[in-house]
């Protein structure tokens, strides 16, 4: 898969250039509620996620998970770090509802997450990509969703996305006779979607995956002593 594109896009989700260093944009309604699978991780001041493992192997990760999956009102969040730890080893992006509590977002089968410390997306794989920059003290980072078979959010990214597409086949019907066996059950199908990523009010790129049939939560790995990042799920900027 390609890294991507330079070329500039205008969202409909309306994606403002903010100042990192006013924190009052990040001011918002989140709060430790929000919250319903935590590893390693607590919920202090407010809002901010700080991480108390060991920090020590790969099996230290911390995992927070936002109770709601992203929908077509509220499909963007953001987190920004207030101390990068030891490494900056702080991850976001999306998961599925029963992900791994000790993995990191984008290293396992249906996630997708930037990595702060190399600027590399990870797709349901430990291998990441290029992708952007690397992340320091200060920068606000987001993950959002455009539903793309929604007209509201019809817009242009398909010209930047990536033409390849990632599909978790457990989490999609293999067969019409499975299709229809979801539709007389009343379960929900996966469905394509496109994910975008921000840096400091800037979208960074997109990458057109499959969403899981629980949806799409909201998640932040760390796994180096004393990362701490503020979060907002419903950020005044998405």
């Amino acid at each position: 898969m390609a890294s991507s594109s330079n070329r500039s896009v205008h969202l409909d989700c309306s994606v403002e250039t903010i100042d990192p260093r006013d924190d009052s944009m990040m001011a918002v309604d989140t709060n430790e509620e929000d919250w319903h699978r935590m590893h390693d991780i607590v919920f202090t001041n407010g809002q901010v996620l700080e991480y108390i493992g060991l920090g020590l192997t790969i099996l230290d990760v911390g995992f927070a998970q936002a109770r709601h999956p992203l929908n077509t009102t509220f499909h963007y969040f953001e987190i920004q770090i207030i101390d990068p730890g030891e490494n900056c080893y702080i991850a976001i992006g999306l998961t599925q509802k029963d992900y791994p509590k000790n993995r990191h977002p984008g290293w396992d089968k249906g996630s997708i997450a930037y990595h702060a410390d190399d600027g590399k997306i990870f797709i349901g794989s430990g291998v990441g990509e290029d992708f952007g920059p690397r992340c320091h003290k200060g920068d606000i980072l987001g993950c959002g969703i455009s539903f793309r078979n929604d007209p509201a959010y019809m817009n242009d990214f398909s010209d930047i996305a990536s033409e390849d597409s990632v599909n978790w086949s457990d989490d999609s019907p293999s067969s019409s006779d499975n299709e229809s066996n979801d539709v007389m059950n009343g379960e929900p199908k996966s469905r394509p979607v496109e994910v975008f990523f921000t840096r400091n009010g800037s979208i960074i790129g997109v990458r057109r995956v499959e969403m899981p049939s629980s949806g799409f939560y909201p998640s932040i790995g760390m796994l180096s002593t004393n990362e701490k990042v503020r979060v907002a799920l419903r950020p005044l900027t998405g």
